[in-house]
């Protein structure tokens, strides 16, 4: 299903700044019984991605709508909205005026084994590096060639993730998530100051430390210090919380502090899903 500047349909205009130069952003949102869950956080980090580039950005009331029509029906789903510059203007210069282009669509959720929950994943370190941008760090923006490069790297399906590193050899975050480390019942996370993206569920987690009294940083990790924790484990708005059970040689288990934390995102969930949202 699919919505195109509020109608159906999803042939977007071959001139589109989306397609021709990767000018826009996404969220990607899980739905669960009718609801798209922490909406009001997607839309907050969307808009805060238009400001960045300098487009206009949907009202969030107008998203809002949309966004619930194509979930209502669904019992659990998969919601992508992709807001572009829209078409026109010369070469990279900008259109005047910008006339944004906004596609809802919905998707089936993928078929996750429970067990990358329970017992976790298995995950890698990737060659490819992130380029560092601090213009672009944080927001969620369409050109992911990174991204795609580095998870063409394996496809050994027993492998679930990949752990991404900038052109200075600090780790990032993995190819689709962010990652944390526990280390003597204090929670790392890697600065996202110059790439990455700051997702969702790192918000949240990163709000449950504070509220819970754990302490957290967010500073520059190297693979060592990665390698060197008790606990990782990584997340996304799609998988919520997964622990990582092996990288590269080192195997691990989901501790108690992993634990916590996807306890207080299924209770942030569960609140959703009730219509209580998690400010």
């Amino acid at each position: 299903m699919y919505l195109l500047n509020g109608e159906p349909g999803h042939y977007v205009d071959a001139a589109d700044r989306g397609f021709q130069y990767g000018d826009g952003l996404f969220e990607t949102i899980e739905v669960v019984e009718g609801r798209p869950l922490f909406l009001d956080r997607h839309l907050r980090r969307l808009a805060l991605g238009c400001q960045r580039l300098l487009i206009p950005a949907p009202a969030v009331d107008l998203l809002a709508a949309e966004a619930a029509k194509l979930a209502k029906q669904a019992e659990r789903a998969v919601l992508k909205i992709i807001v572009t510059r829209g078409s026109g203007g010369r070469g990279y210069r900008q259109p005047e005026p910008i006339q944004p282009t906004r596609l809802l669509s919905l998707h089936p959720y993928p078929d996750y084994p429970d067990i990358f929950q329970t017992d976790g994943i298995r995950a890698r370190f990737c060659w490819h590096r992130l380029s560092i941008n601090t213009a672009l760090a944080g927001i969620k923006h369409l050109n992911r060639l990174e991204q795609i490069l580095a998870r063409a790297e394996w496809r050994d399906d027993d492998i679930q993730e990949g752990l991404m590193l900038d052109s200075e050899d600090r780790v990032v975050e993995g190819v689709m998530s962010n990652l944390f480390a526990v280390k003597a019942g204090q929670l790392y996370t890697p600065s996202l100051a110059g790439c990455g993206v700051a997702g969702i569920i790192r918000e949240l987690v990163i709000g449950f430390a504070r509220d819970i009294g754990v302490q957290l940083h967010e500073i520059p990790l190297d693979p060592v210090d990665v390698l060197a924790a008790e606990e990782l484990f990584v997340t996304n708005s799609v998988i919520g919380i997964w622990p990582i059970k092996r990288l590269e040689q080192r195997v691990l288990a989901a501790g108690p502090l992993t634990r916590r934390m996807q306890d207080l995102l299924n209770q942030a969930r569960a609140a959703e899903v009730q219509g209580c949202s998690v400010a």
